[in-house]
């Protein structure tokens, strides 16, 4: 009879860690869900477009009944302004904030830590070393064909295939692709980057606004090459669209939209639960839904050749977003100083 008092004792000494150990292994810390219920709201200020982000928003209240949300959505520039206002003014609204420029308000001290137990399924290079962000999605930049004009056999395989002399005047490219140069310097060093772009500079490139309109005039045959987008480039070719992209291509340059609790946010359980959500395998599917690419490892390609690790990625950092002024002056200069 001793022993099993003894027995009854030890499991109910270890029935909380028990418990706490269940909760974090839905992913989830002991007690946040209700406190976030408990707040009953949540605002998100996103760059993400407003389909995507009710999506999300929608299925978080479904998943959490009782906790409201409220959506912002502006440019990153808009939204980075604002969030400056707002907390001049002493009138911060956000909970939690997506935009490119996400250090400038970790430097100023507007967001908070927050480890989130779904960083486990995030490369190093696709979140912040010190817990404040994580990337909602990823943009991938490739080498994009024809493959009417120009042979898979044919067709580059790498960023230096594009100042071969036989490709002059028969590249597209966005005419403000200045995420992508700056990525360049970072992954190659500033010496080899300038080399590369300065011959670039010479093949009488086709010059457009906005990769969409680069990829369709290129499927439509008004030029055979292309830097444009791999997701935009899948749905394409699913449409039935002549068009693909080089896969060994080394790097292939990835733009990162980070998310990040705020750190005056009003909410903040919630604030906690919502960044998770969107960041936990059931939200990255819903964006996966909606053609965008994730960062998570456990999440499925949009297609087989899209799977991260048959790819040489690099991510552009996010600093570079508020340097874009002397990237885009860099950028003029060598493609438009004729």
């Amino acid at each position: 009879m001793k022993i099993k008092v003894r027995q009854l004792r030890r499991c109910a000494s270890i029935l909380p860690f028990a418990i706490f150990f269940a909760a974090s292994a839905w992913g989830q810390p002991a007690g946040l869900i209700e406190a976030a219920k408990k707040e009953g709201k949540v605002v998100w200020y996103t760059s993400l477009n407003i389909n995507d982000s009710n999506a999300l928003l929608a299925r978080f209240e479904q998943k959490y009944p009782g906790i409201k949300s409220e959506l912002l959505r502006a440019g990153s520039e808009q939204l980075l302004n604002r969030v400056l206002t707002e907390d001049t003014a002493g009138r911060s609204a956000m909970d939690v904030v997506n935009l490119t420029t996400i250090n400038a308000l970790k430097r100023r001290g507007l967001l908070q830590a927050h480890r989130s137990p779904e960083f486990a399924a995030f490369p190093n290079q696709f979140k912040d070393p010190d817990g404040y962000w994580a990337t909602l999605y990823n943009i991938y930049y490739v080498l994009g064909y024809n493959t009417k004009m120009v042979s898979p056999k044919d067709a580059p395989k790498n960023w230096d295939d594009f100042v071969n002399p036989k490709w002059k005047g028969k590249i597209g490219m966005d005419q403000e692709e200045y995420e992508w140069y700056a990525g360049t310097i970072k992954a190659w060093g500033k010496e080899k980057a300038l080399k590369f772009h300065n011959a670039l500079a010479q093949q009488q490139i086709h010059w457009n606004r906005g990769h969409t309109m680069v990829a369709q005039l290129m499927a439509a045959g008004e030029f055979p090459l292309g830097i444009i987008y791999a997701h935009r480039t899948e749905s394409m070719k699913k449409a039935g669209a002549p068009i693909d992209w080089a896969k060994t291509a080394d790097p292939v340059f990835v733009t990162i939209s980070p998310v990040a609790v705020a750190a005056k946010a009003h909410n903040p359980n919630a604030a906690r639960l919502l960044m998770d959500f969107i960041l936990s395998k059931e939200g990255q599917t819903v964006l996966r839904g909606a053609n965008r690419i994730s960062g998570r490892l456990d999440i499925e390609p949009l297609v087989p050749d899209m799977n991260p690790a048959k790819l040489k990625l690099f991510a552009i950092d996010s600093g570079v977003a508020e340097e874009l002024n002397r990237y885009s002056k860099e950028f003029r200069e060598i493609y438009f100083k004729n």
